[in-house]
């Protein structure tokens, strides 16, 4: 994996994905701002790197249809027809919705070494990526259900 490193472009222009999203980061303000409306467990895991326990959280047993966005920012990240039940106890997902939206990070915490995954626009904690996962990708993105929330279809999280 490779890390996404795009931010604003020159001449002020913010960057933009593939799929249209402003992916220009979030300036001190405004992260804390969106961090005012999460639980105290929601910041301890999107800002402060934690993992929840597996099967405590709400995104793991939701199979509603719609976009996975992140929780701090909105920004879309997985669609739900790429969910599966991989038995970790944390949700599962075999391909994000834009590759852009995701940066990729290297962790040797706790003795180590995986992949660690966060939203491109808040650089907000979501998980780790393994290459574990099912066909078509072969990957497994794992997710914290506390970094996450449901977009019904039609909202896009622009």
């Amino acid at each position: 994996m490779s890390s996404n490193d795009m931010g604003p472009t020159s001449g002020g222009s913010r960057a933009r994905s593939a799929s249209g999203h402003d992916l220009g980061p979030l300036d001190t303000q405004d992260r804390a701002r969106l961090a005012q409306k999460l639980t105290p467990e929601q910041r301890r895991i999107l800002l402060e790197h934690g993992t929840e326990p597996p099967f405590c959280g709400g995104s793991f047993e939701d199979n509603g249809v719609g976009i996975y966005a992140c929780r701090l920012c909105s920004l879309p990240l997985f669609q739900s027809g790429a969910k599966f039940e991989s038995g970790t106890g944390w949700p599962s997902f075999f391909e994000p919705c834009d590759p852009d939206h995701i940066t990729y990070v290297r962790d040797v915490s706790y003795g180590m070494e995986r992949v660690e995954i966060r939203c491109r626009r808040c650089d907000g904690h979501l998980g780790h990526v393994f290459p574990d996962g099912p066909p078509p990708t072969g990957q497994r993105y794992c997710l914290n259900a506390a970094a996450l929330e449901l977009l019904p279809e039609g909202i896009s999280g622009a």
